[in-house]
């Protein structure tokens, strides 16, 4: 007899349910979110699971991988596709959503989600820090800009580092009121640079000593933070069998709707990872509208630019991108400038 198991994962209390292969319960229950003891109520059973399904999400990689260490067949699956299951419940909770975990594990309707490496995670979650002192510094500067122009003193134009203290201060020196405002947004403001400037350091340490980083930022308008970032987000370049589908994987394909007499193409899918689209749509617009040395992946870009217009030519810059890179990765070479066949 088989058995398969489902695992709903809030923060406090998993929902496990266990099923034979004929979909009967074997048995239901609650355990503590942690891997151990997961894997000692699925102990007490005595039994051999042939698969044990759990939703992608904050924890999911952490109990993946404390699961597979103690000798368990546990599956990462993709919880958009669970949803088409679960909407159709009329009683939503977690233990009817472990019921259907175990289900989706017995009769294979389910898609494998790619657990990252340690190490991905860990430069993930530098990348997704830096990120989130950025977004909370501009935001300050534009409540800064906000609140002075409230009072007449307008600020026009790209923010700089040092001058835009300078020139605040420098405006509101005659408002003491105004000032008594202002300045704690400021110094806020340059803690938030100082400690984004610390991030930014160890970012490019980490980049500096990963030769797959250095390899593909040969490739033209691949910097820094564009090669960091896909490193982490393919995780593996051996996932994709050809590099012509990491395109699709990143959601930089159209969508396509056929059914009957209606077959129609639309945007990009714009699934998988959405920030690694930004970071490759902002390398590609660097590539077409400011970089002068000529290679063939901006040549081809801006053929596509006068037919079909920039934004177009962005998006299909950007997956011609990620396709070269994964082919760099995949290879072990360097991008050789001016080779139309490499690009």
């Amino acid at each position: 007899m088989k058995y398969y198991a489902g695992l709903d994962i809030p923060l406090a209390e998993t929902a496990i349910c266990v099923v034979d292969e004929d979909g009967i319960i074997f048995r239901e229950g609650t355990a503590p979110s942690h891997p151990d003891d997961i894997a000692d109520w699925l102990g007490t059973m005595d039994i051999k699971f042939t698969r044990i399904g759990l939703e992608a999400g904050s924890t999911a990689s952490w109990l993946y991988n404390g699961l597979r260490l103690r000798g368990l067949n546990a599956i990462c699956i993709d919880p958009r596709r669970l949803r088409a299951v679960t909407k159709t419940m009329a009683i939503k909770n977690d233990r009817n959503d472990a019921r259907a975990i175990a289900s989706c594990m017995r009769v294979g309707w389910f898609s494998i989600v790619h657990v990252k490496s340690d190490e991905s995670q860990e430069i993930r979650m530098l990348l997704n820090n830096r990120r989130t002192l950025q977004a909370k510094q501009i935001d300050i500067e534009n409540e800064i800009r906000g609140t002075l122009r409230v009072f007449g003193i307008k600020f026009a134009g790209r923010i700089t580092g040092g001058p835009f203290e300078a020139r605040v201060l420098d405006a509101i020196e005659s408002v003491p009121r105004l000032a008594a405002m202002v300045k704690p947004m400021l110094i806020a403001r340059a803690a938030l640079r100082q400690q984004c400037a610390v991030l930014q350091k160890m970012l490019l340490e980490t980049v500096r000593k990963d030769e797959t980083c250095r390899r593909l930022m040969t490739i033209p308008g691949v910097g820094a933070i564009t090669a960091v970032t896909y490193v982490t987000t393919i995780d593996d370049p051996a996932r994709f069998e050809r590099s012509r589908d990491v395109g699709p994987h990143l959601g930089l394909t159209p969508k396509k709707y056929a059914s009957g007499e209606t077959d129609r193409n639309g945007g990009i899918s714009k699934s998988g990872d959405a920030g690694m689209r930004t970071t490759l749509y902002q390398a590609s617009l660097a590539l077409l509208t400011r970089s002068k040395k000529p290679s063939a992946i901006r040549k081809w870009g801006l053929s596509i630019a006068k037919r079909r217009g920039l934004r177009r030519a962005i998006v299909a810059v950007s997956r011609k991108l990620a396709i070269v890179m994964h082919r760099v990765w995949a290879d072990g070479t360097e991008y050789r400038w001016g080779d139309a066949t490499t690009a």
